[in-house]
């Protein structure tokens, strides 16, 4: 596979564009590149650009081609709804739901919520996740990155998405993704899904208040970092592009 990396300004239309001191890196010390190599860059914006290096000291840059109008965006618009997750666990889902085609990753702090972050660390936080999106997208072809949104309380986030289709994993709910209406074009889905210690009554209350479907994904409990990834898979299967 030719490598790709995610350039974060606009490319222009040809021509030579200096590489960011990190994508150099990698392209140099990871994965061994030298003058003149096939790369294929892209911003974000939508499409992608092959391009070739040009190596001179420690100046990486690359040698525009035309942009292709590559797309590989699911047709289904699914937001997760992540409550926070201890360890690598929060790297992991932002990395799979990635490739899976999500949307956005919103981070929500749950009562049972191992993990607390508040300001200077939640920026750190936030800040790394996205550059696994942005890895994740370098990796499985994606050509623009899934927002991870700043982390939010759940009255906040109910706030931010009163219109939204809202299905609340449950591991005890009777109703499966089959036998849920499919979205309706261009409608989102957000999958909410809980923490290691599960939604506590009172939030899955406000949830059900708020027009949530309680969802079940078989009878087995799935980890937080599996339920999310499952979800994922499964709406694809029946609606997306599997």
């Amino acid at each position: 596979m030719i490598p790709r990396f995610f350039f974060p300004h606009p490319l222009p239309a040809g021509g030579e564009v200096v590489l960011p001191e990190t994508v150099a890196h990698h392209a140099a010390r990871v994965l061994r590149l030298h003058n003149g190599d096939a790369v294929i860059l892209f911003d974000g914006q939508g499409g992608e650009v092959p391009a070739r290096l040009a190596v001179s000291g420690r100046r990486w840059s690359a040698w525009l081609g035309a942009r292709a109008a590559v797309e590989r965006e699911s047709p289904l618009r699914v937001v997760l709804v992540q409550a926070l997750a201890s360890g690598d666990k929060m790297d992991w889902v932002v990395q799979k739901s990635t490739e899976l085609g999500v949307s956005a990753v919103w981070p929500v702090a749950a009562a049972r919520s191992v993990l607390r972050l508040a300001g200077e660390r939640a920026d750190k936080r936030l800040a790394h996740w996205r550059q696994v999106a942005v890895s994740a997208c370098e990796q499985c072809g994606r050509n623009r990155v899934p927002e991870v949104a700043p982390i939010a309380s759940l009255d906040a986030y109910l706030a931010a998405a009163r219109s939204a289709r809202k299905l609340l994993l449950l591991p005890s709910a009777d109703k499966a993704l089959r036998n849920i209406g499919p979205p309706a074009a261009g409608e989102p889905i957000h999958l909410l899904v809980g923490p290691e210690g599960g939604w506590s009554e009172a939030e899955v209350a406000t949830f059900l208040r708020a027009g949530a479907e309680a969802i079940g994904l078989g009878p087995r409990v799935l980890r937080t970092e599996t339920a999310g990834a499952a979800a994922l898979a499964a709406l694809q299967a029946l609606w997306g592009d599997y």
